[in-house]
């Protein structure tokens, strides 16, 4: 049996799913309740680590929904990842309270900045349903205005991907400028508390791994959903043949302009999960170098899959997290050819791999 098609046929997909139920409830309690002595306690470091693996996860599964499914190579996704991180960082700030190094109610930088309150755009950061919301809604209609004048105009592949990556720098150098009230090269920072709870327990931080993981599962399960309905059909068909798909009557503008900002979504959500647990946001995120790092994750694991690029993002930043310890200085070296080798031996990336292995 195609391996392809019985890792996403009913079965397979269950014991995916009992698989990641299963390391959501193991991880946390393996943090808290192994005594520190054991060999299977699990460190706040170590916890951490494994939930920004799944925030890049979710991440890379958004970048082969649009990718692999629609067709669309963007090369900015890592701009809407950082806009979910920064509203949510906002509300992280306000939570800081009066105790960061100066006593203020204000945050840090404002007060070495000589500002006097929260500029307007601050209002609300400190509920945290509005800051919720505003994860969703600013990557996505960002994406949605963005996503209209260029599928509208028709501007696709390699065009749309340098758009995409210059869309990602401005904003880069807009976020790096102290005068907009985001902490300007440093961001984000020194977090205390997350809806009343320490950030740095280790309570907390197990918590955020498994809303983590929760939230995974639900994005791959609405993925799958997506792409098996006739709106999936009809935009992998754009993907493959748009100007056929034209002629038999369908605009493929509503599709991938959907796609594209559901895509968004998941990786502002993605980012808001990111920051209490990495413990920090800045304009570094938006570098063009970590957006097409993303696409690299995709490409690693497998497009037109909705399991690989999720592979793909466990095993480059697998590499990557042992690779800067030991050889930080090769490490974009080393990416570059990876990117290279799969480009030329594994065009359908670790999914296509196992596949043919299965096969023979």
């Amino acid at each position: 049996m195609d391996m392809l098609k019985k890792l996403y046929g009913p079965t397979g997909w269950a014991a995916i799913l009992v698989a990641l139920v299963v390391m959501l409830v193991m991880v946390p309690v393996m943090a808290l309740l192994v005594p520190k002595t054991s060999a299977f306690h699990l460190s706040a470091y170590t916890v951490t680590l494994f939930g920004k693996y799944l925030c890049y996860g979710i991440v890379a599964l958004a970048m082969g929904l649009a990718w692999g499914y629609g067709g669309i190579l963007s090369l900015g996704h890592g701009l809407f990842f950082s806009l979910g991180g920064y509203m949510f960082g906002m509300y992280l700030m306000r939570m800081i309270g009066g105790l960061g190094q100066y006593g203020s109610n204000l945050p840090d930088f404002m007060v070495f900045l000589d500002w006097k309150t929260y500029p307007w755009w601050w209002w609300g950061t400190d509920h945290l349903a509005y800051v919720l919301l505003m994860v969703v809604l600013v990557p996505g209609v960002l994406a949605f205005v963005f996503g209209w004048f260029a599928f509208r105009s028709r501007i696709k592949g390699v065009y749309f991907s340098i758009i995409t990556q210059a869309l990602t720098y401005a904003a880069m150098l807009l976020f790096f400028r102290n005068e907009t009230g985001f902490g300007g090269n440093n961001g984000f920072t020194d977090f205390k508390f997350i809806a009343g709870f320490p950030v740095a327990a280790a309570s907390t931080r197990a918590g955020l791994f498994a809303i983590t993981g929760l939230v995974l599962i639900v994005a791959l399960l609405a993925c799958r959903f997506i792409v098996l309905s006739k709106f999936g059909r009809v935009l992998t068909a754009i993907r493959d043949a748009e100007t056929r798909v034209m002629f038999c009557g369908y605009n493929p503008l509503p599709y991938k302009l959907a796609v594209w900002v559901f895509s968004a979504v998941l990786c502002g959500i993605a980012g808001a999960l990111y920051v209490p647990q990495v413990g920090i946001i800045n304009p570094s995120e938006m570098s063009p170098a970590n957006s097409i790092e993303i696409a690299i994750w995709a490409a690693v694991g497998g497009r037109g899959t909705l399991l690989g690029p999720i592979i793909g993002a466990g095993i480059v930043n697998a590499a990557k997290s042992w690779f800067t310890m030991s050889f930080p200085e090769y490490w974009l070296y080393l990416l570059g050819l990876i990117f290279v080798l799969v480009t030329l031996f594994l065009p359908q990336g670790v999914m296509g791999l196992l596949n043919r292995w299965k096969r023979t």
